[in-house]
Order: structure tokens, then C-alpha cells, then sequence
């Protein structure tokens, strides 16, 4: 199953027009946004719903795993994870989800570059917002940096053109708020992806905007 696979085109998922598809496990459905191959994809990535009392099997991470929490609390054997948690389980972990009430999480899985074995656990919902001293609509919490790869939670203004030089690949998550790009307009749990060398330039509306924001990290999977 390939799904927005090719990294060289700009790519697209509004979660209000995607369909859930269950997993192979009761009560997981996932909504695919990039995906190369099948079940055992080697880097996909996915919006994955838990319904209350669902699990996960016990799996270990050979690549790598990065998730932002959406909605609710995920959880494991190693602790819980609120609303707004970023989680990056570096190569060689393992864990076996158990959700109790049910949530929502964007996950990254097999992306993780030789070298980056960094355990990190962020409750942005604790952090406070720098302001970019380069982008005056911007503010931005930092996630995690390693070379050329940049993670972070950005709040852009309202009614504020925001614009970014990609020389390493873009890809945009909406967390709240909403955002114009192309004639298209992007709302909560949206998704973009850019190519190397497409930069993203878009119009933010009345209110602010958050999103999750990754970049550089095309340049290696290439």
C-alpha cells in the first residue's frame, strides 16, 4: 500500500474528508497520511484514533517512534501521556499502548537518523511560546533538533501572511486554528507536506493558528 509515498510532490490530507480504517487490533483505527508498503510500512505516518479500553501490542520501536498527542491521554507500561505530549522513543524501545479513555495521536515511525537517541517527553501544554526573532507572526515552542531536522509547536498571528524557505522538506499538522495555502484552506488535524524546494507560504485567518511543523528531515530519506 503506497500512500503520498513520493517525497519529490507535495502532499495533502484533510482529516474531515479521510476515512478511519480499522487496525488489526479492536478498537485502533488510523486514517494514513504517508505510508510506503504494507502493514509493516517502514516510515509511515498515521493518524491514530484509540477508542476507550483499546490496546496496542507489545512492539518494538526499530526505527525509531515520534508522536504528538491530539486528543486525550495515551498511555503505557512507562507512564501517561496528556494532550499536547511529544514522544520520541528512540530505536530499540518497546512499549504496549493501553488507553483507557480514548485519544488521538499523530505518529512517525522509522524516521529516526543514525546517531539521534534522544528520549524526549515535552507536555507542551507546560511550555511557554519564544517568539521567532526571525518571523515577527511566529512563535514557537522547540520539540527536538538533530542535524538538519527541526520539530517544533509554532502559533502563528492571526490575519498574518507566514512564509518559510524549505531547503530540507516541510510538513504542517494543524493542532487548532486554521490557515490558507494554494486556494486551500487547512483546519484542526489537517495535513500538508512540501517537497524540497517548494516553500510554504500561506495566510492564517482571524484567529491564531498552532501547528506542528517539521522540517530538514526530508533531505536524509531521499
Amino acid at each position: 500500500m503506497n500512500i503520498n509515498n513520493d517525497l519529490t510532490l507535495p502532499a495533502t490530507v484533510f482529516f474531515n474528508e479521510s476515512t478511519w480504517v480499522p487496525s488489526p487490533l479492536k478498537g485502533v483505527s488510523r486514517k494514513m497520511l504517508e505510508r510506503d508498503g504494507a502493514e509493516f510500512a517502514a516510515t509511515p505516518t498515521t493518524l491514530v484514533a484509540y477508542e476507550a479500553n483499546s490496546h496496542f501490542t507489545n512492539h518494538v520501536h526499530t526505527g525509531g517512534e515520534e508522536f504528538l498527542v491530539l486528543e486525550g491521554v495515551f498511555a503505557d507500561e512507562h507512564g501517561e501521556y496528556p494532550i499536547g505530549t511529544y514522544k520520541r522513543n528512540p530505536v530499540g524501545t518497546e512499549h504496549a499502548p493501553i488507553v483507557k479513555d480514548g485519544c488521538m495521536i499523530i505518529v512517525k515511525l522509522g524516521q529516526f537518523q543514525n546517531g539521534d537517541n534522544q528520549d524526549v517527553e515535552i507536555n507542551t501544554a507546560d511550555q511557554v511560546f519564544i517568539q521567532d526573532e526571525n518571523r515577527t507572526a511566529v512563535q514557537y515552542q522547540s520539540l527536538h533538533t538533530f542535524k538538519q531536522e527541526v520539530v517544533r509547536l509554532e502559533r502563528w498571528a492571526s490575519n498574518s501572511h507566514i512564509s518559510l524557505n524549505n531547503i530540507g522538506g516541510i510538513e504542517v499538522l494543524v493542532v487548532n486554528g486554521e490557515f490558507s495555502h494554494q486556494g486551500d484552506v487547512y483546519r484542526q488535524f489537517d495535513w500538508l507536506r512540501l517537497p524540497i524546494g517548494e516553500a510554504l507560504d500561506i495566510t492564517t485567518t482571524s484567529d491564531d493558528c498552532t501547528v506542528w511543523i517539521k522540517t530538514g528531515h526530508h533531505s536524509y530519506r531521499l
